[in-house]
């Protein structure tokens, strides 16, 4: 055995590329023949148990995740693997909950839902997209993806990112700026990678440049806000926040984020939709011929992008 992968992932590759792959979930402790695995697909739902496999693989060589994030890896990625994410898989997927977060806080359609079970009319004037200034801050493949989607909503966009550039008549301005931003915006989108950089980065400073009413939404990771400054804001009613993820996550039920005023919270269902197999499976695809034929591969976070030897 040479590959190990999800079975999900493995029931959508074509058949001439399924020869030596084993077919494994999260859940299974030991499938067996660890020792001759080279190229490891964890799960999407992966643990920590998932993971910890790794070292019992002394043959590695690729692992390629089937998240855009990889913070959870790193950690214990056995030194000399290459690691790859799954940059493009979720872009889709995660743009569209950006968005659609967004305009179910703005337009409060949580309310409306909630008020359904009491028949309750909630009627009121409340908040459009329409004519809103919204920054995304990070502006990767996901971020360029939310910019899209908005277009058209009538609402003026910029970013920031690691560099100045304008980029599909979106103004990116570097992150040094931020701070200088921040009160110029009705509704900031998070979709950075949680790096020792990122992690915190929304604390008490940053939301207290926020002007009033103005809406946080996360798609990026949970520790890149500073839950406790992040509540006081919305507890006080100042702030509003969409949130498909969380810190600590899963969030425990008595936590007080879930009843804040203001707080909508999704389960981290961003990019688990019915885009994420085929996408996921294409990269799949293209990574494993890339590995077989000794080619540079796709999406390297660490490591060479060319494997050792072909196969």
């Amino acid at each position: 055995m040479t590959v190990l992968l999800p079975g999900y992932i493995l029931d959508g590759l074509p058949d001439d590329q399924q020869g030596g792959a084993l077919a494994w979930d999260s859940g299974d402790p030991d499938p067996g023949g660890l020792g001759s695995v080279r190229f490891f697909v964890p799960p999407y739902t992966t643990t920590g148990d998932d993971l910890a496999m790794m070292a019992r693989m002394p043959a590695l060589e690729v692992v390629q995740t089937l998240t855009a994030g990889v913070d959870n890896v790193l950690g214990v990625l056995p030194q000399g693997v290459i690691l790859c994410n799954a940059a493009g898989v979720h872009d889709a997927s995660t743009a569209e909950l950006a968005v659609g977060l967004t305009l179910a806080s703005l337009r409060h359609l949580d309310q409306f839902a909630r008020a359904m079970p009491e028949g309750s009319w909630l009627y009121d004037r409340h908040e459009a997209l329409a004519d809103k200034r919204v920054l995304i801050v990070g502006f990767g493949a996901i971020g360029h993806a939310i910019a899209r989607r908005l277009d058209g909503f009538e609402c003026e966009v910029r970013a920031v990112a690691r560099s100045a550039r304008t980029q599909d008549g979106v103004e990116v301005a570097s992150i040094a700026d931020l701070h200088r931003l921040l009160p110029w915006a009705d509704v900031v989108v998070l979709i950075v990678p949680l790096t020792e950089g990122t992690k915190g980065l929304v604390d008490a400073a940053f939301l207290a440049r926020m002007h009033d009413g103005a809406l946080v939404v996360n798609v990026a990771r949970g520790p890149v806000v500073d839950t406790g400054a992040l509540l006081a804001e919305c507890a006080s009613g100042r702030l509003r926040a969409a949130l498909d993820v969380t810190d600590p996550e899963p969030l425990p039920a008595d936590h007080p984020l879930w009843r804040a005023p203001g707080v909508l919270i999704s389960p981290h269902v961003g990019g688990n939709t019915s885009a994420f197999l085929p996408r996921a499976r294409r990269l799949v695809a293209g990574q494993l011929l890339r590995w077989r034929a000794g080619e540079p591969l796709a999406n390297v976070v660490v490591g060479d992008r060319s494997p050792r030897t072909t196969r």
